[in-house]
């Protein structure tokens, strides 16, 4: 049986109750990241991409690298607080975890360009500054907890859908279900697999994530008449990401003993568990321009990442039944090499100076989910994981804005909101992300700090039945907070 079969019948935690398909949710998931960012940026709600001069423009706009008129260096750690409350048939569960990591850490290098004696400085190239970042673009950790009293069905009925669409064959989900007596045939003219449960079960799932997305960033950015600024980045990506996910169910069944059927009490667990590896590079364009002193212009193009992944699945499925026997099967485990690319990005962005006072600043970005694609190889075909990308995944616009306000020549007051249109095209929320922060200046050095609030909602489905499926309904909220040290040169 082939790997790519395997995963596709199996996989019961879900973006939507339409797709079982792992590959078509990881690459979604995998390419919804934002560029990570200097916690000055994130202030203004990462509305960016016009500004310049800030670091940030290493791994958002390289254009502003052409800005500088220094040297310059930072660090940027976070402090990360996800809390997921989760509404499943009626209960509401809540369940969080905290976390820390490094967001951006970047330096820059200014190289003025000569001119001839007697020659106007303000004219022509006046410099090529260059710099490298470690730049932080997602984060995967989040604990989901739901429970509840299912009247309707039971996981056995999906067990059984299985077992009716594949067969019973050793070493599958359907065959492990129907081995423990969850599931059995009925029927004599036409006999179909059928749940053996009946009366109401109680049904409980953890899921605990961990891993993230980060890029080591190269950019170069030129300064022309102090009117135009042309960039050039390139991006080696790495992701990791780990999921593990139980689901328990509890309940009555009718199992056979000496052929009498009986009614006992029992207890399931399915569990599976993903463990996922990659690397992928991606390259970006930038340029900003200045009409008038008080405005400026900018935008980026920023190709698809290009990702090799080594992704391993395990399952297994365990069932108590009492007074009668115990199973276990699993965990098996399989593993793919494959290759995948997510959609290129196109963003604008303007920003107004108001003198020496601050600025007012606004982003727009689009890209188009349902262009990712998976590509197919010796071990499997990717025909209908791309096929689900396209019918449940759509284009997005994200939309930023934000303002920064120099209270004093040292002291700088930020506020910020975002919106990250939702890829999904049922069963999603966009997420929303409202920030403000602080900065102080002591000559050659500085800090920021920066908090946001980042909320967002998502219907799961932990397993597929058709129009009866269960459907969690998960509210995220995450609470970060962003410290900047830097220091010009």
């Amino acid at each position: 049986m082939k790997i790519k079969y395997i995963l596709s019948v199996i996989a019961i935690v879900a973006i939507t109750k339409n797709s079982f398909a792992q590959y078509s949710q990881d690459v979604i998931r995998f390419s919804g990241g934002q560029t990570g960012s200097t916690a000055r940026i994130k202030g203004i709600g990462n509305a960016g991409t016009a500004i310049g001069g800030d670091l940030s423009s290493i791994s958002g706009n390289p254009a502003g690298l052409g800005f500088l008129t220094k040297s310059e260096l930072s660090i940027t750690p976070e402090f990360n607080g996800s809390k997921v409350k989760a509404t499943y048939l009626g209960q509401t569960v809540t369940d969080s975890k905290n976390t820390g990591n490094v967001n951006y850490a970047a330096f820059a290098v200014y190289n003025q360009l000569s001119k001839p004696r007697g020659a106007d400085k303000t004219k022509g190239w006046l410099s090529v500054n260059y710099g490298a970042a470690y730049n932080r673009t997602n984060d995967f950790y989040e604990n989901i907890h739901y429970n509840g009293v299912n009247a309707n069905n039971t996981i056995n009925n999906y067990y059984a859908d299985q077992a009716n669409s594949f067969g019973v064959a050793s070493g599958t989900l359907a065959g492990w279900a129907y081995g423990q007596n969850l599931i059995d045939l009925y029927g004599v003219t036409n006999p179909t697999y059928q749940s053996n449960a009946f009366g109401s079960t109680n049904q409980e799932n953890f899921t605990s994530r961990t891993g993230g997305q980060s890029a080591l960033d190269f950019s170069i950015g030129g300064n022309y008449s102090n009117k135009l600024y042309i960039g050039l980045g390139l991006s080696f990506t790495t992701l990791r990401y780990n999921s593990s996910n139980t689901f328990y169910e509890d309940g009555n069944a009718s199992v056979l003993e000496a052929g009498v059927p009986t009614n006992r009490a029992y207890s399931s667990a399915f569990s599976q568990d993903q463990v996922t590896r990659g690397n992928g590079f991606a390259a970006k364009l930038g340029v900003i321009y200045k009409p008038v002193e008080a405005v400026r212009l900018g935008a980026t193009f920023t190709s698809p990442t290009f990702y090799n992944v080594d992704d391993t699945y395990s399952e297994g499925l365990a069932t108590n039944i009492t007074n009668n026997a115990s199973y276990t099967d699993g965990p098996q485990s399989y593993s793919l090499n494959y290759n995948f690319r997510t959609p290129l990005k196109l963003a604008g962005g303007a920003a107004v100076f108001i003198k020496q006072f601050g600025f007012i600043s606004g982003d727009v970005e689009y890209i188009d989910y349902s262009s990712a694609h998976i590509s197919s190889n010796q071990d499997f075909d990717a025909t209908n994981d791309n096929t689900t990308i396209k019918s449940l995944y759509k284009s997005a616009i994200n939309a930023r804005v934000g303002a920064e306000a120099r209270i004093t020549s040292g002291f700088l007051l930020r506020g910020g909101y975002g919106i990250q249109g939702d890829a999904r095209k049922a069963n999603g929320s966009d997420i929303k992300t409202a920030s403000g922060g602080v900065g102080f200046r002591f000559g050659a050095y500085y800090v920021d700090a920066t908090y946001t609030h980042v909320t967002g909602n998502q219907t799961v489905f932990p397993y597929d039945i058709g129009s009866l499926s269960p459907g969690a309904l998960l509210n995220r909220s995450t609470d970060n907070g962003y410290l900047t040290l830097g220091y010009r040169f």
